[in-house]
């Protein structure tokens, strides 16, 4: 899964901070650098700088510059630097990292922004200003301890092939409503993966598993994001069930990219986005042989989908 992130390379551990070294590879879309540390206790901010180059005089262009601050409230602050200027600010003031406390980030990128995740949580998105093709160097500034910096190159993420589409199509690819065969009907172990971003103002999307001679939905999942509510539910014999909403963290945010896997396991489904586990549903429809077709529909672009 390309969100695993125990098949890093070229890790560095424990680098002294400043550190500034080289990326080994083009930031194609897909890459993902992971960067695991501690706040102390002192810190008032700390820097992750994507660089283009690593000259001090003239200052390198900084193609993202992610910026925790402590100071009077916690909030990270974006900025471009070219040519030796600040561009406009970007804060995000729901900030999860916290002094003497551990942090997991993950930059993903994308073909037209950055995307960070913060302890497997969704944290903030940025628009690329200066194209990651001309990032070569990693800046980390400031008072922080880093454990590891990891990078995992993958170029496969949104230049979604057609050939990955193992099912049978029965409406046109990629576009919504979307309904296909699974190449083989669902049962224990069974894998469906869908790989889309989220509409800048999305109100909501669902992702059915349907039993289709029946018309049975045995899994119906529906983010809802102006309530954050994940809604699940299954619909039988032509009525829908009692609802199922708990969830420790709504995983989805406007304009995100995400990868949502649905695993089957003998008696209920495991759902996990980007990586980590969201939720698990009990199996209400038990006959999982009959589980034979995929339904997408809603606020997203559609972008790759597999099952095995």
């Amino acid at each position: 899964m390309m969100m695993s992130l125990n098949n890093l390379q070229n890790v560095i551990f424990n680098p002294v901070i400043p550190y500034v070294g080289t990326i080994p590879e083009q930031l194609d879309p897909g890459t993902l650098i992971v960067i695991r540390g501690h706040v102390p206790s002192d810190s008032d901010r700390f820097q992750v700088d994507l660089q283009c180059g690593s000259s001090v005089k003239p200052r390198a262009d900084v193609a993202f510059h992610l910026n925790p601050r402590f100071k009077r409230s916690s909030c990270i602050v974006c900025n471009t630097l070219l040519n030796e200027k600040w561009g406009r600010e970007d804060i995000t003031y729901d900030s999860p990292f916290q002094k003497e406390k551990s942090f997991e980030i993950v930059i993903m990128v994308l073909k037209e922004k950055f995307q960070v995740a913060v302890n497997g949580k969704h944290t903030l998105l940025y628009v690329h200003r200066i194209s990651p093709e001309k990032v070569d160097t990693l800046g980390i500034y400031g008072r922080v301890n880093i454990h590891s910096v990891g990078f995992s190159f993958s170029s496969d993420l949104q230049g979604s092939q057609a050939s990955s589409m193992e099912l049978t199509h029965i409406r046109r690819e990629n576009t919504l409503p979307f309904a296909a065969r699974l190449n083989s009907s669902m049962g224990p172990e069974r894998t469906v993966v869908i790989k889309g971003e989220v509409h800048r103002n999305a109100k909501g999307f669902n992702v059915d598993l349907v039993a289709g001679k029946s018309r049975d939905i045995a899994l119906h999942l529906n983010p809802r994001l102006n309530s954050k509510a994940f809604v699940r539910n299954s619909f039988l014999q032509d009525s829908w069930g009692e609802e199922e909403r708990n969830i420790t963290s709504f995983p989805f945010a406007p304009g995100m990219y995400f990868e949502m896997i649905i695993y089957c396991d003998v008696k209920e489904f495991k759902v996990a986005i980007n990586g980590v586990h969201s939720l698990e549903y009990k199996h209400r429809f038990k006959e999982l042989s009959n589980i034979d077709t995929l339904e997408i529909d809603g606020d997203i672009n559609l972008l790759d989908v597999r099952s095995w």
